[in-house]
């Protein structure tokens, strides 16, 4: 479960950036995040992925207030939380398949079949002929989809997406979203930032719509959402 209670941002001491914002989120529950630019939805996404805390108020996960964990807590809390940033965040000197098996790796894992596993994801985004390419010589679509499979790739507790959608055709956009859908039915818990409301009404879930730092809490229901072949 997520949920915030009454919680408050602000940076440098200036004015809220996010004001009292209250909310639930269940366990496998799929949410995504609307509203104008400006509006506050990377501030909410920073304070769900741990990487600033509240001004005020208290945010629920794991079953402990996470603004209030220790340095040394939050690299295990983050672990269970995939993001996918809007500016990537790929590494330089690692190929499109190191940088999907970093995850892994850093959990411990080792051999061939940790390879087997981000290549096959790799070609399920259409990157079939890039596996082995750094960042640089990446197109801004490319680099998305290594990003997205970066976060997934763990089936993490938590899947946050700031505009995964952004900088790829509608087709991929689609099959993206697909990706995120059958995530969601594993039980991890998803929430993306978008302002993409074509894919917003045809898969359907529930909207967390900013306005000026204020949430408003739209409900809605889950539509059967399928890759179209």
């Amino acid at each position: 479960m997520v949920e915030f209670r009454n919680v408050s941002m602000s940076y440098d001491k200036g004015s809220d950036v996010l004001k009292d914002i209250s909310f639930k989120l269940e366990p496998g529950s799929m949410h995504f995040l609307t509203g104008p630019s400006g509006a506050g939805k990377t501030s909410l996404l920073k304070l769900m992925y741990l990487a600033h805390r509240p001004s005020r108020g208290e945010i629920i996960m794991f079953g402990q207030d996470v603004s209030k964990a220790s340095r040394t807590e939050l690299p295990k809390l983050r672990r269970r939380i995939g993001v996918v940033f809007q500016d990537f965040r790929l590494l330089d000197h690692m190929s499109a398949v190191e940088n999907v098996a970093l995850p892994l790796r850093i959990a411990g894992g080792s051999g061939p079949q940790i390879n087997e596993h981000v290549e096959e994801l790799l070609r399920w985004v259409g990157l079939d002929d890039r596996m082995n390419a750094n960042p640089s010589t990446l197109s801004g679509g490319e680099k998305q989809r290594v990003a997205i499979a970066r976060a997934v790739i763990r089936r993490p507790d938590i899947l946050l997406a700031d505009e995964p959608t952004g900088n790829v055709d509608p087709e991929m956009g689609e099959r993206l979203m697909y990706l995120f859908v059958e995530l969601n039915k594993l039980g991890t818990t998803i929430v993306i930032a978008t302002h993409d409301t074509g894919l917003v009404e045809k898969i359907g879930a529930s909207k967390l719509h900013l306005e000026g730092g204020n949430l408003l809490h739209i409900e809605g229901t889950m539509n059967d959402f399928e890759e179209e072949s």
